[in-house]
C-alpha cells in the first residue's frame, strides 16, 4: 500500500477567474463572499488542495492509488474536500474529520509580475492536527510512504508526522517533498528540522528553492552537484525539479534501481497554469520508482507528468490520467 501524509486544503481562487473545463467547474462551486480584507477580492472559488493531497490524487489518476492520511474540519469546507478526494479515487479511510477545527485553507492571488502567490491561513485549523497513531493499524503494509513539509512546522502534527518516519516498514521506501514556505516556520527552524527530516528519508524531491534556506546548494554549482550533496544528508536519491527546465537526479548504490546521475529537459507545454506542477512531477516519480522503472526513466515520466499539469487550470483538477501521459510520451 502507498501512503501519502499531510495537509488537504481548501484552494480559493479570486471569482473573477473562470472555470474552463468540467471538471473544474464541479470543483468550483458557488463563489464564497469573504468580503475584500482577505487577499483583495470580494469573492472566490474553492478548489481542492494541498501539495500531499496533489500528489494522493495524481497517483491514483496515474492508476498507482494510495491513501491520504490528512486531517480537515468537520464543516462544509471538509464536507467539500473528502467528496472530492472519493471522488478522485483517493479511500477515505485516513481522511480524519476534526470537530474542532476548521479546514485549513490557502488564498491564491498573483503578484505584480502576473505570477502565483499563496498566502496560508493554517495555523489552528485541522491541517495541523495529526496526532501519532492514526494510521498503526495499516502501517506493516505500507510499501512506500510520502510525506510533505508544511505539516512539520506546527505542532501536533510534527510529532505524528516524525513518529510515522522513525517508524516506517524496513522494506518501505519512504519520500519526502519540503515544499519550503518561509512564512509559515516561527516555531521551529527550518534547517534543523529539514536535516532531521532527511536523515529519516530514502528519496528527496525538492526545488532549489525549497532547500537553499537550510544551507544547501550555496557551494553547488549546478543542479546535479545539489542532488548529489543532498543524497550525502541521508536519502539515497534525490530529485531535484527545475520548473520548465526539467529535473536532474542523482542515486546511491544504495537505491534498489542503482546508482545513476540522469538529467532530463522536459517537455514544451502551452502552459496555462503551473499551480501543483511540482505535486505533479512527484506522483509520476513516485508512480515509475515503485513500478520498478530506473532513474532515467522515472525522471522522464514525472517530467511529463509535470508538464501535462500546467496545460489546465488548477493543481489538483489539472492532473493527468495515465492514458493521457502514456499519449505525450508516444509522441
Amino acid at each position: 500500500m502507498k501512503l501519502v501524509v499531510g495537509e488537504c486544503l481548501v484552494d480559493l481562487h479570486p471569482a473573477r477567474e473562470p472555470a474552463e473545463n468540467s471538471a473544474e467547474s464541479a470543483d468550483a462551486g458557488e463563489a464564497v463572499e469573504t468580503g475584500v480584507g482577505v487577499g483583495g477580492a470580494a469573492a472566490y472559488r474553492r478548489r481542492p488542495g494541498g501539495a500531499p493531497a496533489n500528489v494522493a490524487v495524481g497517483l491514483a489518476r496515474l492508476g498507482a492509488p494510495a491513501a491520504l492520511w490528512t486531517r480537515v474540519g468537520d464543516d462544509g469546507f471538509g464536507d467539500f474536500l473528502a467528496e472530492r478526494l472519493d471522488a478522485a479515487g483517493v479511500p477515505g479511510r485516513f481522511v480524519e474529520r476534526d470537530p474542532d477545527a476548521p479546514t485549513g485553507l490557502a488564498v491564491v492571488g498573483r503578484d505584480a509580475d502576473g505570477d502565483r502567490r499563496f498566502s496560508l491561513y493554517l495555523d489552528g485549523t485541522a491541517a495541523t492536527r495529526l496526532r501519532p497513531g492514526g494510521v498503526d493499524d495499516a502501517l506493516a503494509a505500507v510499501s512506500w510512504l510520502h510525506v510533505g513539509g508544511v505539516d512539520l512546522a506546527y505542532e501536533p502534527a510534527r510529532t505524528a508526522v516524525f513518529d510515522l518516519l522513525e517508524r516506517a516498514p524496513a522494506d518501505a521506501t519512504v519520500s519526502f517533498d519540503p515544499n519550503a514556505r518561509p512564512s509559515l516556520w516561527t516555531a521551529f527552524d527550518y534547517a534543523d528540522t529539514l536535516d532531521r527530516a532527511l536523515g529519516l528519508v530514502d528519496v528527496v524531491v525538492a526545488s532549489p528553492e525549497d532547500v537553499a534556506p537550510a544551507g544547501y546548494g550555496g557551494d553547488a554549482d549546478s543542479e546535479t552537484a545539489l542532488a548529489a550533496a543532498l543524497t550525502g544528508a541521508g536519502p539515497h536519491t534525490a530529485l531535484v525539479t527545475r520548473g520548465g527546465a526539467g529535473a536532474v537526479a542523482v542515486s546511491t548504490p544504495e537505491a534498489p534501481w542503482g546508482a545513476a546521475t540522469v538529467e532530463h529537459a522536459g517537455f514544451d507545454a502551452d502552459v496555462v497554469d503551473t499551480t501543483g506542477a511540482g505535486d505533479a512531477f512527484t506522483a509520476g516519480a513516485i508512480a515509475a520508482l515503485s513500478a520498478g522503472r530506473d532513474v532515467d526513466a522515472a525522471v522522464r515520466f514525472a517530467n511529463a507528468v509535470g508538464a501535462a499539469a500546467t496545460t489546465a487550470e488548477g493543481a489538483m483538477t489539472a492532473l493527468p490520467t495515465r492514458d493521457e501521459i502514456d499519449r505525450l510520451l508516444d509522441r
